[in-house]
């Protein structure tokens, strides 16, 4: 490792150079320069590891040193940092680990403490180098391991990992999957009801989740196109592409061996189910989620069945969805204020709806009514219009004659709805922003932090910052920093008020970090702009 030391008295320099043991904690002989100016030559020119710099300089300073490197040097970004600063400057250091910077040290400079610092760089360095070399190696591991591979696959595609062109054809060149659409199936295997008497037992959990494995890859073995992977200790999927009738019909042959085999090795029931057949690669995750529904009803009248997911079963895991997942989440969408995302996702469930066989007007109109009056319970503060338009709603949805005016009925109302949500929840949000801005400027003196802002409130501390920008156009420091120069700008008109009175009354601990900021912010001294005013 290298490090640079910057400072602008020569004695300094000298004295660490000297006294640090180097060599002895992993370092080259250090770099040196006495100005921040100096110091950037030196960095672009020559890699870093470990940045030391006085906090006060001429001419260019510690931190706005730290701040050009952090900004302007993509292969400074890792680069550790130690401040040196005086007692009174503690502030220039706050300022300087915002910046990034790791450490800082008082003067006069122990090297003992210095050498901690720079020990414990050296450390971070060292597992930070060993995580790389770990991770090339977990790479090269998981590019070897074909089954690795495989079942990281089967279990992305049917959670819908996979949501993009770009990623699969990622997979496609890992796996050599075939070219252009799949004819895709899914068979699922499931335990029944292995872990429910001794759930707690992990030895068995992975014995009997390795030994489904196994035989599902010993049943299925010399097919094509399968791709096998575990998802769950109890369950496992198998993705068939492009199978042929006469291999399907020989896959489905292996079924009832793969549930012999573990009813003998392992006294246990395992129950398969089969999808319908897809184009289409991004229905899988649909597939999976039809199988697992089709197995958990039919279990209900035994276990070890082969079970076919048929057009029958398609209708009632439509009802399922309708009911379970599609109105839910257009409900949840609209109330988190993503009315848009709501209107697409409703078109999709509809489309859902018309896909159903035999098509049923009533039904879509009852699938309308149910999402209807979930949104008009979901009102929690009807007023007088809010009403009437609910009523208008229920009468227009009951005056509709066809599937398309419904769609338009409901896709007006999530409009309206939307609207009307989101105003309520601006209004909300606006209110609380006051709050904490009110808050904010009359505890100038108290440096009061954002999560003690965000506990007084009952708000997550990101949450609160995210709202804050959104609302006031700029983060909580910045304004806390305003409203600090802005108090300081009023203070200093009155000349019986001292600036270092001025400083403390804004929540500033020393009149130099002040004057520092002040200017910075201002372009002018708190004398200067006190002189200029009067």
């Amino acid at each position: 490792m290298r490090a640079i030391i910057v400072d602008d008295e020569p004695m300094q320099i000298q004295g660490l150079v000297r006294h640090i043991s180097w060599k002895a904690l992993g370092y080259e002989e250090p770099l040196t320069a006495q100005s921040g100016e100096e110091a950037l030559a030196i960095l672009r020119e020559t890699p870093v590891d470990v940045l030391i710099t006085d906090v006060s300089m001429p001419g260019m300073t510690g931190i706005e040193l730290l701040a050009i490197c952090k900004a302007d040097y993509p292969a400074l970004q890792s680069m550790q940092t130690v401040m040196i600063s005086g007692y009174d400057e503690f502030e220039f250091v706050q300022e300087a680990i915002h910046l990034g910077a790791k450490a800082y040290v008082l003067k006069p400079v122990r090297t003992e403490e210095l050498e901690l610092k720079l020990a414990a760089f050296r450390e971070v360095y060292e597992k930070k180098k060993q995580i790389e070399q770990e991770t090339a190696l977990l790479k090269e591991k998981v590019t070897e391991s074909y089954e690795v591979l495989q079942e990281r696959f089967v279990k992305d595609m049917i959670e819908g990992w996979i949501h993009n062109e770009e990623l699969l054809e990622s997979w496609r060149r890992l796996l050599e999957l075939p070219d252009g659409e799949w004819q895709t199936s899914l068979f699922l295997f499931g335990y029944d009801r292995l872990f429910r008497d001794n759930p707690h037992d992990a030895k068995e959990r992975i014995m009997h989740s390795e030994g489904l494995l196994n035989c599902v890859k010993l049943g299925l073995a010399g097919f094509s196109t399968v791709y096998i992977g575990k998802t769950g200790a109890d369950e496992l999927a198998v993705i068939v592409l492009n199978a042929t009738p006469l291999v399907r019909a020989r896959l489905e042959k292996q079924l009832t061996f793969i549930q012999d085999i573990l009813k003998e090795q392992y006294t246990a029931s395992v129950t398969v189910g089969i999808s319908r057949e897809c184009h289409t690669w991004t229905e899988i995750p649909l597939l999976y989620k039809e199988v697992r529904h089709m197995m958990s009803g039919a279990r209900l009248a035994g276990y070890g069945q082969i079970l076919y997911f048929d057009q029958s079963l398609m209708n009632e895991y439509q009802d399922f969805r309708l009911r379970e997942e599609y109105i839910p989440e257009i409900v949840k969408l609209l109330d988190t204020g993503e009315g848009e995302k709501a209107a697409v996702y409703f078109n999709h469930a509809f489309e859902r709806l018309l896909a159903r066989e035999p098509v049923s007007f009533s039904y879509v109109q009852a699938f309308g009514m149910g999402l209807l009056s979930e949104l008009a319970r979901k009102t929690k503060r009807l007023q007088e219009t809010d009403t009437e338009m609910n009523i208008l709603m229920w009468q227009r949805l009951i005056d509709c004659t066809g599937v398309n005016d419904v769609r338009k009925v409901l896709l007006e109302y999530l409009a309206q709805y939307a609207k009307l949500s989101q105003g309520e929840q601006v209004a909300q949000q606006h209110n609380l922003i006051q709050r904490v801005a009110r808050q904010l400027e009359e505890r100038l003196q108290e440096n009061i932090t954002v999560k003690q802002l965000a506990e007084q409130f009952h708000l997550n501390h990101s949450y609160l910052s995210v709202l804050f920008k959104k609302e006031m156009g700029r983060t909580i420091s910045d304004f806390t920093q305003e409203a600090r120069m802005n108090k300081a700008k009023e203070l200093l008109r009155d000349p019986n008020v001292k600036v270092y009175e001025v400083a403390e009354q804004v929540g500033f601990q020393t009149a130099a970090y002040f004057t520092f900021l002040f200017k910075k912010t201002t372009g002018t001294t708190p004398q200067e702009f006190r002189d200029y005013h009067y």
